[in-house]
């Protein structure tokens, strides 16, 4: 129940950061928002790591595979792209668009056993559950 809770929390708070982002960049450029998003949340992970508890950065250096240390690098161009998906298509139809595309990346993750990820077997109910999302927002985009 609680990874339920978490993963909705997480999909307003994308939502919501996405039209604010979108905000920001009208009003200013893309990378000054997206530099401002990055910055405010190294802030928060900064002041969030002096009060609970101060693990050692030096573990970073220690992780085993160092391509995934690029976690930040690949945030600021979901900043981005976020930013220019919503500017473009709105942020309902960006949000079922950047949904969807996340779910087929993870399901090729977890196909082929990528990033150390534990392989899993193909299944067909999952592949019709992209393609019944997909046809949703064919149906959501529909206009008369």
């Amino acid at each position: 129940m609680w990874g339920i809770l978490v993963a909705v929390v997480s999909g307003i708070l994308m939502s919501v950061q996405g039209v604010f982002n979108t905000e920001v960049t009208r009003q200013t450029s893309l990378w000054v928002s997206t530099g401002w998003v990055q910055l405010s949340a190294f802030g928060v992970c900064v002041l969030t790591w002096l009060f609970t508890g101060r693990d050692s950065i030096a573990a970073l250096w220690s992780v085993d595979q160092k391509y995934t240390l690029l976690g930040g690098v690949i945030g600021a161009f979901i900043t981005v792209t976020v930013i220019q998906s919503m500017s473009a298509l709105g942020p309902a139809r960006a949000a079922m668009l950047i949904v969807i595309a996340q779910l087929a990346a993870a399901y090729l993750i977890e196909l082929f056993g990528l990033f150390g990820v534990e392989r899993q077997p193909f299944e067909w109910q999952k592949v019709l559950g992209l393609l019944i999302a997909a046809a949703g927002i064919v149906i959501f985009k529909w206009q008369k």
